[in-house]
């Protein structure tokens, strides 16, 4: 009898060892197909944007009839629009979650080209913080206070 139980044991024991290896197993195969099913996802989110990028309709610019040629702001919320529709140039007043039409005027033929105003306000923009840096380095300088002398 003393030789069935180490037979036994060591029988129970392989079957342990294969069990636990069929749970890993098991458990590969579940993360392989969440993985998988993960991935299919994403290919199908990434290609429903590819086509309504491509097929969009911002894509086709013959059918924009609605053109901002300008707007400005009157205030925190509001701003007033000139939008070119057929021919058409009305002028809006934007705000509060409204639309008014403040105007309605005939476009003109031949557009004045638009100065670059992009340079202008980033030179004077530049000349401006270059000049408060200098205020701001002669002020600290000058308002320094220097430890007097003997102490450390």
């Amino acid at each position: 009898m003393s030789n069935a139980t180490p037979t036994a044991s060591s029988e129970t024991s392989g079957l342990e060892a294969m069990t636990s290896s069929s749970d890993a197993l098991m458990g590969m195969a579940a993360l392989g197909k969440t993985a998988a099913a993960l991935a299919l996802v994403i290919a199908i989110i990434v290609l429903c944007s590819y086509l309504v990028k491509r097929w969009g309709p911002s894509r086709h610019p013959h059918r924009r009839r609605l053109k901002v040629v300008g707007s400005t702001a009157v205030g925190n919320r509001e701003r007033v629009v000139i939008v070119e529709v057929e021919e058409t140039w009305l002028v809006l007043g934007v705000g509060g979650g409204q639309v008014n039409k403040l105007h309605e005027l005939e476009a003109p033929l031949e557009r004045e080209p638009q100065p670059s105003v992009v340079h202008s306000e980033t030179e004077g923009f530049a000349a401006r913080f270059a000049q408060a840096l200098r205020h701001n380095v002669a002020h600290t300088v000058s308002n320094r206070k220097q430890p007097p002398r003997g102490e450390s």
